[in-house]
């Protein structure tokens, strides 16, 4: 099944004043975010990408130009250095497609630049490049196929650390809750799609705001309800937060990793 990702976003709120890196390539780890993305999809048998590029294009391609084996593999090495045999590779059964999307173009309008290459699909996955979870994917999947449904997404808990204020007319608190106690849900991505997506997406619109609501209200889109790991890496906060995951040896979206995260096998059961 193929995935189209989306890589041309600035992600300003993720400058840090040294680095011109778009945010798909902020390192977690020895990885970018992008290769973290592209590996989960890959754990699942899912290894044809289309990326869809936009700002910092030349970044995303050099890296897989000059992809290094080594860098999360075991390795041998032998002949003063010559002579390299890997253990495993991450990337030697993916195809990836690199496609030149524009530098503004919105979500919608880079899925529409490549619809050539998913038309024929039954299904096909597309997500954003810099939001990491462990959801179950091949669930995900089939309740779409089994459905029906032309689409899903990945409802999460609200991210936000602020709390909720209930308060009277007079300005007195009654109560203060974590955001994530609401009851309400935010996208997260990690979208199942029909090529018939493409009937209801049109020039120059969001795929969620615009072609998301006309499948609402025929009731042809589902969303996938989850309360495990899921988080983005919108702020530098945030990407900290994963960087000290990966550090401390408990990843939970690496599930292709038993040292890092939770080994839970490909049909993503534990």
């Amino acid at each position: 099944m193929k995935v189209v990702l989306f890589c041309g976003g600035y992600g300003m709120r993720m400058r840090d004043g040294t680095s011109d890196a778009p945010k798909p390539m902020v390192m977690v780890g020895d990885r970018p975010l992008l290769w973290h993305v592209m590996r989960y999809y890959a754990h699942f048998g899912h290894t044809d990408f289309v990326l869809c590029l936009g700002y910092g294009a030349s970044a995303v391609k050099d890296f897989f130009l000059n992809y290094d084996e080594t860098r999360s593999n075991d390795f041998t090495l032998s002949e003063g250095g010559r002579k390299i045999e890997l253990a495993s590779s991450d990337i030697e059964d993916w195809t990836i497609t690199f496609v030149d999307t524009g530098l503004k173009a919105t979500i919608g309008e880079r899925l529409l630049a490549v619809r050539k290459h998913v038309e024929g699909e039954e299904l096909f996955l597309a997500n954003y490049a810099d939001t990491l979870t462990d959801a179950p994917l091949p669930e995900i999947i089939e309740r779409v196929r089994s459905t029906g449904a032309q689409a899903s997404l990945l409802a999460v808990p609200p991210q936000s650390s602020h709390h909720m204020v209930e308060f009277t007319d007079e300005g007195h608190v009654e109560r203060l809750r974590p955001m994530r106690e609401m009851l309400a849900y935010e996208n997260g991505g990690y979208f199942v799609l029909r090529p018939s997506v493409f009937d209801v997406l049109h020039e120059g619109e969001e795929l969620v705001v615009e072609a998301f609501a006309r499948l609402a209200e025929r009731k042809e889109l589902l969303a996938y309800p989850y309360h495990g790991f899921w988080c983005p890496a919108d702020t530098l906060k945030e990407r900290a937060e994963l960087e000290a995951l990966y550090n401390q040896g408990t990843a939970p979206w690496m599930l292709w990793d038993e040292l890092h995260g939770a080994d839970r096998g490909s049909d993503g059961a534990p």
